[in-house]
């Protein structure tokens, strides 16, 4: 039986490229980023876990929005969001909301 996956969204208001972006999380993580070259890199948060970047669509503004997806429930999708989001304030500097809401 496949695992189960959850995903839960943090917002960065902060003007950067998917790139740039994966570049930044890789830093605050200290994972390389997988699959760079692929439709969906993305960068570990630990077994389980990963960090995804959805980036506007051509012309629109920020916000940039951060899947974080586990193996696991809800609440542990929004548990790692919340850890990657403080990280992101903390060592970026960015300015960083959940998308769901916390508790």
């Amino acid at each position: 039986m496949p695992a189960r996956q959850a995903v839960a969204t943090i917002v960065a208001s902060d003007a950067v490229t998917k790139l740039d972006a994966l570049d930044v999380l890789s830093r605050v993580t200290g994972s390389p980023v997988e699959g760079a070259r692929t439709p969906s890199p993305r960068v570990s948060l630990g077994p389980g876990a990963w960090a995804q970047v959805d980036i506007p669509k051509f012309g629109e503004p920020p916000p940039l929005a951060i899947d974080v997806f586990v193996e696991g429930d809800e609440s542990d999708a929004q548990r790692h969001a919340l850890a990657l989001a403080e990280r992101l304030r903390a060592e970026a500097g960015w300015s960083v909301l959940p998308a769901f809401a916390v508790a």
